[in-house]
């Protein structure tokens, strides 16, 4: 299968994410469509999901192999990652090699706010048991994890990893201040959100944010922000 590009634009983004996979339809739903979708169909960003099988060995295409050492499962073999990620470097520098890993470091708001400054980046999705430790060792930049938890592969965390950069990117969002309230930008929960109808069924918006005073309102937010953080996430708090 040929390389699956995402962008619509031509003339290029002003930034640039390849993927690589063993199962690139699993990328293209949630990076087709919403935000990110309109933000490659903008020209704000490239997304190319690369098929790691167009450089497998034989004629199955292999990429992966029995370990060493006898253990269960297969392994991802480094030649055909490395054949790709050579490919792509010789075309243009990259700031980040990230694969995305189970024991990788804990994706965070902050991190998506750092990589959403890159230029390029290119993403390697695990799959099976991992890669061999060669890659990691010599060809990765960075390894993250979404969670702590085991998924089939890494194209999911790498579609998450790849959204929550983008919605950062200027012109990705019309109202560009919504991206800077999100959760976790101020290491806080957002506080509570209400719209209209001001009441319904009994339950009343709460009359502050009625009032149209805008120091007030933000006063309110900022007390909701921290008690909700004390509540559901008081680590936050002590970071």
């Amino acid at each position: 299968m040929p390389e699956t590009i995402m962008s619509r634009n031509e003339n290029g983004g002003e930034m640039r994410i390849d993927i690589i996979t063993v199962v690139p339809e699993l990328l293209e739903s949630p990076l087709g469509h919403s935000i990110v979708g309109r933000a490659i169909r903008k020209g704000i960003v490239e997304i190319h999901v690369h098929n790691l099988r167009e450089y497998g060995k034989g004629p199955r295409q292999q990429v992966d192999d029995y370990s060493y050492g006898g253990d269960a499962g297969m392994v991802m073999m480094v030649e055909p990652i490395y054949r790709m990620i050579e490919r792509l470097k010789a075309e243009r520098e990259y700031d980040e090699t990230i694969y995305m890993s189970p024991d990788g470091e804990t994706f965070t708001q902050g991190m998506a706010n750092e990589l959403s400054l890159k230029e390029n980046i290119i993403i390697l999705c695990g799959h099976y048991k991992g890669v061999d430790q060669r890659v990691r060792d010599h060809l990765i930049t960075r390894e993250i994890t979404v969670g702590d938890y085991v998924l089939s592969g890494g194209e999911i965390p790498a579609a998450i990893v790849a959204d929550a950069i983008v919605r950062l990117l200027p012109g990705a969002i019309t109202d560009e201040t919504s991206a800077l309230s999100d959760c976790y930008q101020d290491g806080l929960l957002s506080p509570p959100i209400y719209t209209r109808p001001a009441e319904f069924n009994g339950w009343k918006v709460p009359d502050v944010l009625l009032s149209g005073n805008p120091r007030l309102i933000r006063e309110w937010q900022d007390e909701q922000a921290i008690e909700r953080t004390k509540k559901l996430r008081p680590k936050l708090l002590s970071e």
